[in-house]
């Protein structure tokens, strides 16, 4: 049995959930999140706990269980508390500006390169700190990888962007000859 699906999830009281139709609402104080769950995975909804149940007992339908608990608890954490994911930019010369719903980063290409932030993740820039804030913690990863791909963290000098608990293990370089 998975572990994770059978843990009951608590609702709390500044949050809503309506399940009908195979489809859960999810509304809080930041905004409301939709998701259609699957139809090997079943929802009970009470008392302000919430439990994953089965249909059958097969290996796929334990980790469907799992993942589908995973998947409403983040919503209702989003909805509540929110998410939010920092990027750090390294390099000389490299940096970044929000401009409306855009982000400028200049990453030592001959052209600056203008990212379009997606409906429902904002952001702030600090020079060379980029802090994305968002209700949906999937499509708030989806942006930060985006952005991370635009320049990914070399392992000599440690330039680009990488998440900011994130380690560069270096390289040595060239030594040279005598």
């Amino acid at each position: 049995m998975s572990r994770v699906g059978k843990k009951p999830i608590s609702i709390p009281d500044n949050s809503k959930i309506s399940y009908d139709n195979r489809v859960i609402t999810v509304q809080g104080e930041k905004g409301t999140l939709k998701r259609t769950v699957h139809p090997d995975v079943d929802l009970k909804i009470e008392d302000k706990i919430l439990s994953v149940t089965l249909d059958k007992d097969t290996r796929i339908n334990k980790a469907l269980q799992g993942l589908t608990r995973s998947l409403i608890a983040n919503m209702i954490t989003g909805v509540s508390k929110g998410f939010d994911r920092q990027l750090e930019i390294n390099g000389i010369g490299y940096r970044a500006e929000l401009k409306g719903k855009s982000i400028v980063f200049n990453l030592g290409y001959s052209h600056p390169i203008n990212f379009d932030l997606p409906d429902g993740v904002s952001a702030t820039v600090d020079k060379t700190i980029v802090k994305l804030t968002g209700i949906d913690k999937e499509l708030l990863g989806h942006t930060a990888a985006a952005i991370r791909r635009l320049r990914p963290p070399e392992p000599y000098k440690g330039k680009g962007i990488k998440y900011v608990e994130e380690r560069i293990q270096r390289k040595a370089g060239k030594t040279g000859t005598k």
